[in-house]
């Protein structure tokens, strides 16, 4: 419970700095990577957990969290202070001239972005994400995946995704839909990339995907870096690097254009963000929990959907490998 003095001096403070959320609404493209590692609990625990017993210095707090959030690719970014509020650490991070806190508690194993005074309900809904209704069925569902490409949460539902789609294959209608650029320039590029690669060499399209996310290089989008990675998996995949540049520059942008335009339409923001027949949706971040979700959404379930895939779920970010948690976090 918390003291009617101590929430009155919270609240005047907090009325003083500005909160994540609503600086990432009035502005998503400039703070939401914020919000990518912020909704990530399952990531800070095993970045803060190893090694420590019992609680951590506020010093010890403070370094790691900015740390973390520096290895996300946030960039003009410092610490504050840290002080100590209502049980927790209080790290005040430094962005633009705006100060942006988050609570760490003491053990330094979880944070959150915001207090809530007792008797506020809390909700767990992402920003930018309608409440999940029923799924109405059909007979050949309509699957939209609409990710940042460098956001790791998209990622991760691209890995565990392809084996379903891989799966079900035509009994679908399956599409990965780009939202826009919200970690740099270097996201726009790789997004025209992969819609040039759609268009010219559909067949091989979620091949890319999976050897793009599996590559653990390049999680910054450094153009040397990402060009010989992009470069190995052309010649892998047999794909014309040459074309595929050419249209980057040219039906590339139109197709991005119109690929914002359409996230924008339908009002979404986070990525991951999973449709299915029109209606947002939630599926474990596994191969077999993607494949449950879809196949309830057929009329009459096909054959493919008795097969059993990986229940384990796929790693966050760039990397083959599985989680051993649950996460449902998004970048927004």
């Amino acid at each position: 419970m918390f003291e009617m003095e101590e929430e009155k001096r919270e609240g005047e403070s907090h009325h003083r700095k500005v909160n994540l959320t609503e600086k990432v609404r009035e502005n998503p493209w400039m703070l939401s990577t914020f919000v990518c590692g912020v909704l990530s609990v399952v990531l800070l625990f095993s970045l803060f957990s190893g090694g420590f017993t019992g609680n951590v210095t506020k010093a010890v707090a403070g370094e790691k969290i900015l740390n973390f959030y520096q290895s996300m690719g946030v960039e003009g970014l410092s610490l504050e202070s840290v002080n100590e509020v209502s049980g927790l650490y209080e790290v005040n991070l430094k962005y633009k001239e705006q100060t942006i806190p988050i609570y760490v508690t003491k053990d330094g194993k979880s944070f959150t972005e915001k207090l809530n005074p007792t008797g506020d309900v809390v909700s767990d809904t992402p920003i930018n994400q309608n409440t999940q209704t029923d799924v109405p069925k059909t007979d050949k569902p309509s699957v939209e995946l609409y990710v940042f490409t460098y956001c790791p949460y998209g990622t991760q539902m691209e890995k565990a995704m392809i084996p379903a789609v891989k799966l079900l294959g035509d009994k679908i209608d399956f599409k990965i839909r780009q939202i826009g650029a919200m970690h740099g320039e270097y996201e726009k590029i790789e997004a025209r990339r992969q819609l040039c690669i759609e268009k010219n060499y559909p067949a091989k399209f979620l091949d890319y995907i999976l050897a793009f996310d599996s590559d653990s290089t390049c999680s910054t989008g450094d153009a040397t870096c990402v060009a010989t990675k992009t470069k190995s998996i052309y010649s892998k995949l047999g794909i014309d690097g040459a074309k595929i540049d050419t249209c980057m520059t040219s039906d590339g942008v139109t197709m991005y254009n119109a690929e914002v335009s359409n996230a924008q339409s339908k009002g979404v923001g986070g990525s991951p963000t999973l449709i299915i027949n029109g209606v947002n949706s939630q599926a474990s971040r596994s191969p077999e929990g993607v494949k449950g979700a879809i196949c309830s959404a057929f009329n009459n379930v096909p054959t493919e959907c008795s097969q059993t895939l990986d229940t384990n779920q796929a790693s966050a970010g760039f990397g083959s490998g599985t989680s051993s948690g649950s996460s449902a976090a998004s970048c927004n």
